[in-house]
């Protein structure tokens, strides 16, 4: 005899991306969810791995009226981030760089390096508004000694385009997509993954 009762069907566990969906639904539910993402912001720009875009757009869904204040709070996080990552190439690339080929960040600092060199501040716009490593470009912006206002002023717009077009575009597509986001949740998950890998080993190629 089966331990479940007839018609009870077993409950299915969550997916990877379901529980990470779940988690990210109700800290933009919190009462505190502007400051979570400030700190995602500050952090990803400088060395977290997790790219603020999670956080944002269930925030925008939730709060749709909102999603100027939130694309503006994170554009200007990331910046105050991307400036921490600018120190950091700049003072202390020496001592990071072994840790950046550690985790395989090496040749993407390299190409960044020329990428730079070729087309200086035009880059930090570029890359700001990709999916490749934020850190990546603020470091290595801060290790060519790349004058600071002008980083600064680039990081607003590359990362002012990238979070004002997700928020503005979950606002437009309104509370409809929450069904279908969670539905398919482990598709568009893995697919961003192998958006990113791609991205990635074709930036460092």
């Amino acid at each position: 005899m089966s331990a479940l009762e007839p018609g009870v069907a077993q409950a299915k566990r969550p997916s990877l991306f379901g529980r990470m969906y779940a988690w990210i639904e109700r800290s933009a539910r919190h009462p505190r969810a502007e400051w979570i993402l400030v700190a995602v912001c500050i952090a990803e720009a400088s060395f977290f791995p997790i790219p603020p875009d999670v956080m944002l757009a269930p925030m925008a869904l939730e709060r749709p009226r909102a999603w100027l204040r939130l694309g503006t709070i994170a554009t200007l996080a990331s910046v105050v981030g991307g400036i921490g990552g600018w120190f950091i190439g700049h003072y202390l690339i020496i001592q990071v760089l072994p840790l950046l080929q550690h985790l395989g960040y090496g040749p993407a600092y390299e190409t960044t390096k020329a990428f730079f060199a070729k087309y200086g501040v035009w880059a930090i716009i570029v890359k700001g508004a990709t999916p490749i490593p934020y850190k990546i470009v603020t470091i290595t912006a801060g290790a060519v000694s790349m004058p600071l206002l002008p980083f600064v002023l680039a990081s607003f717009v590359g990362r002012g385009m990238r979070f004002y077009l997700v928020a503005g575009a979950v606002r437009l597509a309104g509370p409809k997509v929450q069904p279908w986001l969670a539905k398919y949740i482990d598709v568009i998950g893995w697919v961003f993954v192998g958006l990113l890998v791609a991205g990635f080993l074709w930036f460092a190629r």
